[in-house]
């Protein structure tokens, strides 16, 4: 069950998700009130909207702004914001997944299209790359939270599939479950571990593609490019960088 990755999501550039701090609150807002708008607007009774709710709370978003997406789902009137799923190819053939809420299909589209042609890569169409990745929950927690055996014994407890630890300076616990296992893992996890960092729906790549230098600075650039859009939510992909090269491009 244990195992170490260094696969991650590039929303945890923690450099990068500072300075778009207002942004990033304005993509958990939309989550929050889509998910408010999908089922009931109490986060008890909605599995998603708890789960999008804990994601705004771990980045200490006020409670004011959750509350106010949250009841602006009840709005009429509001924008209706529509789930869409974009997969394409990097440079150096790294697979994405970029997964958006948007009121405008095709401005969203012409800008992923876009941001991929701009910086080495082209957009496929969708099912193209996501049978390269599995679809499973994924709770994470910092390394202040305990070692790598005290987090496998809770995630043992809890009910998850597989833990990967990296207890390096910006690494982190990742705990994986079954899609329909989130919530209840994340629940119990949380009475032995406390609230977590993540919670959330993830694309875990199957196999990944080690990236040189030139390769993973042209990569994120066009991740970040991806991720200012504000109709982007995440985006997800198979590539793995060393640390050194990390360092170097800052």
């Amino acid at each position: 069950m244990a195992g170490h990755s260094k696969f991650k999501n590039i929303m945890h550039r923690k450099g990068a998700q500072d300075k778009k701090r207002s942004a990033m609150f304005s993509k958990l807002s939309r989550e929050i009130t889509v998910a408010a708008k999908m089922g009931m607007p109490d986060p008890d009774m909605n599995p998603r909207l708890r789960l999008a709710v804990n994601a705004a709370k771990a980045q200490s978003m006020p409670k004011d702004n959750i509350q106010r997406a949250i009841d602006k789902a009840a709005q009429a009137g509001g924008e209706d914001y529509e789930e869409v799923r974009y997969e394409g190819y990097g440079p150096g053939g790294v697979a994405l997944i970029v997964e958006a809420l948007t009121d405008n299909r095709n401005r969203t589209a012409t800008n992923v299209r876009t941001a991929f042609s701009k910086n080495g890569g082209n957009l496929g169409s969708e099912g193209s790359v996501s049978h390269g990745f599995e679809r499973l929950g994924l709770i994470e927690y910092p390394v202040s939270v305990g070692d790598e055996d005290k987090v496998l014994e809770a995630a043992i407890e809890a009910g998850a599939d597989d833990v990967e630890s990296d207890m390096g300076e910006d690494g982190g616990h990742s705990i994986w479950t079954a899609p329909d296992a989130l919530h209840e893992v994340a629940g119990n996890l949380e009475k032995a571990l406390g609230e977590a960092e993540t919670v959330k729906l993830a694309w875990k790549p199957t196999i990944t593609v080690a990236m040189d230098e030139g390769g993973a600075a042209t990569l994120l650039k066009l991740v970040d490019t991806l991720d200012d859009d504000d109709d982007v939510q995440t985006v997800w992909g198979n590539y793995e960088i060393a640390d050194e090269i990390m360092e170097k491009l800052g």
